[in-house]
């Protein structure tokens, strides 16, 4: 059995999976079960990898894989003793879960649809724009958005804390508008292109990465145009 807060979070991390296509972070894990600090989600983590619901590859970011995944809770149930977390419920959700996910994987694929494959784009430091596409991609319909999209191929590493590998397909949505904190593709004065989370600053536009040993470039908001913004994200193993 697992405990209620080890089954909301298995739940999120189920739900971050089917949103974004990679595990959530440890701060997005944190912030989701309202904990205090990453301890009380390490201890959760462990406790889900100790039940075999969840895998962790080591030297990997974002590592976590779901095995199994969550039922919905069940009305009845014993009692079991919480851990020993702040805002802990006495309670236990009953553990019978089903190994779901391969299924779903192997679903039909007929909704699948084509998208350009445009090349590849740096998550590093910024390439030539790509100016014309290349060959298909057929991607699950349910991976998209409204809208129209593309496919792009990462290289670099300097996305690799939101989960973005080299190597890795990313899925994006044709549009010219962000939100900040978005995700996006961005053409740099009208020549470079990069696959940065974009930041407003005033009248700037930072195109912040997700590795430490990278910086954040700040430019004046008429130098930099969106391009479309991430949506999905598809690995092979």
């Amino acid at each position: 059995m697992l405990t209620r807060k080890q089954h909301e979070l298995l739940c999120f991390i189920q739900q971050h999976f089917k949103t974004h296509g990679y595990a959530p972070s440890y701060d997005e894990m944190k912030a989701a079960l309202g904990l205090q600090s990453k301890s009380g989600v390490h201890r959760l983590v462990r406790a889900l990898k100790e039940r075999g619901f969840i895998s962790h590859m080591a030297n990997r970011a974002r590592a976590i894989e779901l095995l199994r995944e969550p039922d919905m809770p069940g009305s009845g149930g014993a009692a079991a003793p919480a851990e020993s977390v702040s805002a802990f419920a006495p309670n236990v959700i009953q553990g019978h879960f089903t190994p779901k996910l391969q299924a779903a994987r192997t679903a039909p694929e007929a909704a699948a649809v084509h998208l350009p494959l445009y090349g590849r784009i740096a998550a590093g430091l910024p390439i030539e724009a790509l100016a014309s596409p290349g060959t298909q991609i057929e991607v699950p319909s349910a991976m998209l958005a409204r809208g129209d999209h593309y496919a792009l191929e990462v290289a670099g590493d300097s996305m690799i804390e939101a989960g973005i590998l080299e190597g890795d397909t990313v899925i994006i949505r044709k549009t010219d508008t962000a939100e900040t904190g978005q995700i996006v593709v961005a053409l740099v004065e009208e020549s470079e292109v990069t696959l940065k989370r974009l930041r407003r600053r005033g009248a700037s536009i930072a195109l912040e990465p997700a590795n430490q040993r990278y910086e954040t470039r700040i430019y004046p908001a008429e130098k930099v145009r969106v391009q479309g913004t991430l949506v999905a994200l598809l690995r092979r193993y």
